[in-house]
C-alpha cells in the first residue's frame, strides 16, 4: 500500500475535465452544493471534516477513506472483469 502525507493533502476542486475521465465521482459531504454531471456515478461520503483536527482525530477519518476506496476498487475491478 502506498503511503502519503496527510499534511500535504488538501480539498481538490471538482472540475469538468476531472469528472469527464472519472468512472465514479466521490464527494464528501457537499450534498446539493456539488455540481452534477450527467452520466456519471456519484457517491457522497458523509465524513467529518478533518480541518483543524489533531492527528489522532484525523487518523480514523483517513482509515475510513482508505476502507471505502479499497471497497470501491474491488467493486470496480469485479464489474469490469
Amino acid at each position: 500500500m502506498q503511503r502519503f502525507r496527510v499534511t500535504a493533502e488538501f480539498p481538490k476542486p471538482l472540475t469538468t475535465g476531472k469528472v469527464q475521465v472519472a468512472d465514479v465521482v466521490i464527494t464528501m459531504g457537499c450534498g446539493d452544493a456539488c455540481p452534477i454531471y450527467p452520466g456519471k456515478r456519484y457517491e457522497d461520503w458523509d465524513l467529518p471534516d478533518p480541518a483543524g483536527l489533531d492527528l489522532a482525530a484525523v487518523r480514523p477519518i483517513r482509515d475510513e477513506i482508505n476502507r471505502r476506496v479499497s471497497q470501491l476498487l474491488a467493486e470496480l475491478v469485479a464489474t469490469h472483469s
